[in-house]
């Protein structure tokens, strides 16, 4: 990185640095004439971190951010930047930025004008070398002149993302930011702006309903269903140890199998499922006795044809049969129908030891008990299944 970038990145650190303010929800709710689109929200996030709001459509993931911003007004509940409460300051007035999906980039203006808009506006000191350092940060001080039309989608967004730091903000708040790009633009961008977040040491919260997306660029993800947080915790965490059956659905696949406990002991749970005992361990079991769903991620099954050994030791189950195959490029998809009439998704990495298996095939199941997790079968199996 070039001087000026450092430098640039050392003026953000050192304005965030004054606040170093933790963002704080309590109790905050919004309801709108015909339902309620956030109950109740308790949620820190620290400085400095990038903090990710998951979730489906009308979760209420927007809402929360749009209440951070002052754009919406919460219903009940506050809002706090460290020990000052911001819940009904005017957006002007909070040290908070907000980038757009759509950038609402002038199209008038070159690219150096954009981002210099809010320091001109202010009147503020030595905006032109304030502005070659914010474009050395993002690497577009080769556009400068050239008007937002002539940019591509990704530089577009660095010079919304550059028009927003150079304001400094305490909190960057991104709703949706690439939604508009394509899958292999939106890819790079997700850790382009994980780059320039780390750089900067600036508090992101970046709403999405994208997955992977939290997952490449949060430290902490929050998971959003119906107005509440369902789950929090790193990426790993959450995808490895989910607690509910939405968040086993929505953060990736899972495959959800019944089963009854038939003992729990400080270490393990063990479950009787459709006839085999299968073991979970304890820190892993949220549920401790009756019925539950035995969870197991797809890349986390192993499968052979049937009779050959797996290298999965501990769950193991005979009698399948592969019902479906889809080549994906790194990876092959299979469905698997068990005895008890089920189908079990695979994910088998293609790394060419041993041939495809086909449609037809006899095949027995195993995976290892410290992959397993256990959920309440009072939990909707189909909670979090995208359409």
């Amino acid at each position: 990185m070039s001087l000026a970038a450092d430098s640039a990145s050392d003026r953000a650190s050192d304005r965030s640095s004054g606040g170093g303010r933790s963002l704080r929800l309590t109790a905050l709710t919004k309801e709108f004439a015909t339902f309620t689109a956030v109950r109740s929200l308790d949620l820190e996030v620290p400085a400095g971190t990038f903090f990710a709001l998951l979730g489906p459509s009308g979760c209420g993931k927007t809402t929360t951010l749009r209440m951070v911003a002052g754009l919406e007004v919460p219903t009940s509940g506050t809002i706090h930047l460290g020990d000052d409460e911001i819940t009904y300051q005017k957006p002007y007035r909070r040290p908070v930025n907000t980038v757009f999906q759509n950038y609402a980039l002038f199209p008038h203006l070159d690219i150096h004008e954009n981002v210099a808009f809010g320091l001109r506006r202010r009147k503020a000191k030595d905006v032109d070398k304030q502005v070659q350092e914010m474009l050395a940060l993002v690497e577009l001080e080769a556009q400068a002149r050239k008007k937002p039309p002539q940019l591509s989608g990704g530089q577009q967004q660095r010079v919304a993302l550059a028009r927003a730091l150079i304001n400094s903000p305490e909190v960057l708040l991104l709703d949706e930011p690439l939604g508009a790009l394509d899958l292999k633009l939106r890819r790079s961008m997700q850790i382009e702006i994980k780059r320039i977040q780390t750089e900067v040491g600036l508090t992101f919260v970046h709403v999405t309903h994208d997955q992977e997306e939290a997952m490449t660029m949060a430290d902490t993800i929050a998971v959003m269903n119906g107005g509440v947080i369902e789950q929090m915790g790193s990426p790993a965490e959450l995808y490895e140890n989910p607690r509910t059956t939405f968040v086993a659905n929505f953060l990736g696949q899972s495959n959800l199998i019944p089963g009854t406990v038939t003992s729990a002991e400080s270490d393990v749970v063990r479950v009787d499922m459709h006839g085999t005992q299968v073991s979970i361990p304890a820190d892993r079991a949220h549920a401790r006795a009756g019925d539950g769903w035995v969870g197991i991620r797809p890349e986390k099954v192993l499968v052979a044809p049937a009779g050959e050994p797996i290298d999965a030791p501990g769950n193991h189950m005979t009698g399948g049969v592969i019902t479906d195959v889809s080549f994906v490029g790194v990876s092959t998809q299979y469905l698997v129908m068990m005895p008890w009439g089920q189908e079990l998704m695979s994910f088998e990495q293609n790394t060419g030891r041993r041939a495809v298996l086909e449609t037809g095939t006899k095949v027995d199941v195993s995976w290892r008990p410290e992959f397993a997790f256990l959920l309440p079968a009072s939990q909707d199996v189909n909670a979090g299944v995208e359409a």
